[in-house]
């Protein structure tokens, strides 16, 4: 059964852009869970003048990276040994790449309420496989 009360978790936090030349500067990042969607993470960043930028994350794969390097490719968080108030996210598309430090601790107590919401392995519950294929397949790919 497909739970109908869905429920939205918003959290504003400062991340510091790494420059090449390992300068540092502060971005806006908000962080949106919406139970109907209960396997991802909205992260808008938003970069001054250019606008925001929106990245679709895998909770799981924000969770698993407070404690361990976690992801492949386009998204990877990856804790920091020595400074373990923080973690790295580095994001890269064809536009670009990105690494942000972001404070561990925000990321923890974001994901918390996440999961008082939607715990661990009930995420089936709170979405309609079957509904988002037919939303996919009805798609107009032209």
């Amino acid at each position: 059964m497909v739970s109908q009360n869905h429920k939205t978790i918003r959290s504003t936090a400062v991340f510091g852009l790494t420059a090449p030349a390992g300068v540092k500067t502060p971005v806006r990042v908000e962080m949106r869970y919406e139970s109907s969607e209960p396997y991802a993470v909205n992260m808008s960043f938003h970069a001054g003048m250019s606008g925001q930028i929106d990245w679709l994350i895998a909770r799981d794969l924000l969770a698993d990276g407070l404690v361990v390097a976690s992801g492949e490719g386009d998204v990877q968080i990856i804790p920091q040994l020595d400074n373990h108030e923080v973690v790295i996210i580095a994001l890269s598309s064809p536009s670009g790449q990105a690494a942000f430090e972001a404070p561990a601790a925000k990321l923890a107590e974001f994901l918390d309420e996440t999961y008082g919401v939607v715990a661990p392995g009930d995420e089936g519950q709170w979405m309609s496989i079957d509904e988002e294929l037919s939303r996919l397949l009805q798609t107009d790919l032209h």
